[in-house]
C-alpha cells in the first residue's frame, strides 16, 4: 500500500507540474499588432512532398503584416514531382525561390544539411529565419507573430508547437504524448532560463532563429550528424550563449505528421534511439512511464478481483491523476482530450514499444528515412 500512495504521490505531483507549466509558464504569441519591421525568410525543405506541400505552400503565401518576406524552398533529391507542384502553387510569385538541393556529404544527415543549404540561400538583410516542415500549415498570420514572440521572449530561438492533427486510432494514441511529454516533465520557466544545454527542447515543424544567433550557433553545421537537429540545434544555441522558448503554436499553426500508422512507426522508429542516450537510460525511462501510468489500471482491476476495494481505489485514483494531467496537455496545446485521455495508460505502453522497436533496428542498421539511412 505504501508503494502504491507513493506512485499515486508522483502522479500527482507530475500532473500539477501540468497544470503550472500550462497555465503559468507556457508562451502563447499573440496576433501581432502591427507589420513586422524586419527581414524575414522561411526556409522550407521538400523531400517528396508533391502530395501534401500545397497546403502548406499556399499558407506561407498568405502571410501577411511580414512587408519583407522571402520564401527560399529546397528540393532536396525529390522523385515525385515536388519541384512541379511548387512551381505551379508558387505560380511566379517573386517571393517564392526554388532552389535545387544536393545530396548530403559524408557525415551529414539529409535533414540538417537540407537546412543549413537553405540558411545560406538567404539575403544579406535578412535578420530572422522560420524553418517550416512541409506537413505544417500556418494561420495567416503566424510568421509575423512568430518573428514578435521572438523578440519579446529575447530569445535566439523560439519554438512555437504547432496543434497536432492526429487522425487514426494510432496518431491519436501516440501523436498527443509529444506535447504532454514537455509539458509534465519538463520545467518551461527554468529551461529558459538556464543555461544548460541539456534542459533544452523544441520542435522542427516550426522553428523561428534570430540569423545572428543562428549563425554564432553554427548553423546546422553544428548539428550536422544529428537525428533530432530540432533539440541539438536548441542545446547548440545555448552552448553558444543565446536563449531559447517553448510557446504554445496550436493558433499559429496545424500540423499532420504522419497519415499512416507505418509512417508513424516508421518516424518514430529513426529517432525514439537518440531521444534517451542510452538503451539503459531507455530502459529506466520506459520502465518508470510504465509504473506510473500504465500498471495503475491494471493494478485496479487486480485489487478489485482480489477484493481489496482500498488498495482498488488508490490504483484507480493514480490512473485518473494521469488522465487529468493528459486532459490539461490537450487543452493547452489544442489538442484532442475526450475520450482519448482515457487511453492513457494505453498510449505509454505503446511508446515504449516504438523505443524498444527504434533501438531494435538501429543495432541491426535497419533504420532508414526518405530512401536514406540513418547514421
Amino acid at each position: 500500500m505504501v508503494g502504491a500512495l507513493v506512485v499515486a504521490g508522483a502522479v500527482g505531483a507530475l500532473s500539477g507540474h501540468t497544470v503550472v507549466n500550462a497555465g503559468r509558464w507556457l508562451r502563447r504569441p499573440g496576433r501581432p499588432a502591427g507589420p513586422v519591421d524586419e527581414p524575414v525568410a522561411v526556409l522550407l525543405p521538400l523531400r517528396d512532398e508533391a502530395d501534401r506541400v500545397t497546403p502548406c505552400l499556399r499558407a506561407l503565401l498568405a502571410q501577411r503584416e511580414v512587408p519583407r518576406l522571402e520564401i527560399v524552398v529546397l528540393d532536396d533529391g525529390s522523385t515525385d514531382g515536388t519541384a512541379d507542384v511548387v512551381r505551379a502553387v508558387a505560380a511566379g510569385d517573386p517571393r517564392v525561390r526554388l532552389v535545387t538541393g544536393s545530396p548530403p556529404p559524408p557525415g551529414w544527415l539529409g535533414k540538417p544539411y537540407a537546412c543549413q543549404q537553405l540558411a545560406g540561400q538567404v539575403g544579406p538583410d535578412v535578420t530572422a529565419l522560420v524553418f517550416v516542415d512541409a506537413d505544417v500549415v500556418l494561420a495567416r498570420d503566424a510568421v509575423a507573430a512568430a518573428v514578435t514572440g521572438l523578440r519579446a521572449a529575447g530569445a535566439t530561438l523560439l519554438s512555437p508547437y504547432p496543434r497536432i492533427v492526429a487522425g487514426s486510432a494510432g496518431e491519436r494514441l501516440v501523436q498527443p504524448l509529444l506535447q504532454w511529454l514537455w509539458l509534465t516533465f519538463l520545467p518551461l520557466r527554468a529551461m529558459e532560463r538556464s543555461a544548460r544545454p541539456s534542459l533544452a527542447a523544441a520542435g522542427g515543424q516550426f522553428l523561428v532563429l534570430d540569423r545572428a544567433g543562428y549563425a554564432r550557433a553554427g548553423g546546422h553545421a553544428a548539428v550536422a550528424d544529428k537525428i533530432l537537429e530540432d533539440i541539438e540545434l536548441a542545446r547548440a544555441v545555448k552552448r553558444s550563449g543565446g536563449r531559447i522558448a517553448l510557446a504554445d503554436g496550436s493558433r499559429l499553426a496545424s500540423c499532420r505528421m504522419y497519415d499512416s500508422w507505418a509512417g508513424l512507426r516508421d518516424g518514430y522508429g529513426k529517432s525514439l534511439w537518440a531521444t534517451f542516450g542510452s538503451p539503459v537510460a531507455a530502459t529506466a525511462v520506459v520502465a518508470l512511464l510504465l509504473l506510473l501510468y500504465t500498471a495503475p489500471p491494471v493494478l485496479a482491476g487486480a485489487a478489485l478481483v482480489a477484493g481489496e476495494p482500498v488498495a482498488a481505489g488508490v490504483a484507480l485514483s493514480t490512473y485518473l491523476l494521469g488522465v487529468a494531467g493528459r486532459l490539461v496537455s490537450a487543452r493547452a496545446t489544442g489538442g484532442r482530450g475526450w475520450p482519448d485521455a482515457f487511453a492513457h495508460p494505453l498510449s505509454v505502453a505503446l511508446l515504449g514499444w516504438l523505443t524498444w522497436r527504434s533501438y531494435h533496428l538501429r543495432r541491426r542498421r535497419r533504420l532508414f528515412w526518405r530512401g536514406r539511412p540513418v547514421l
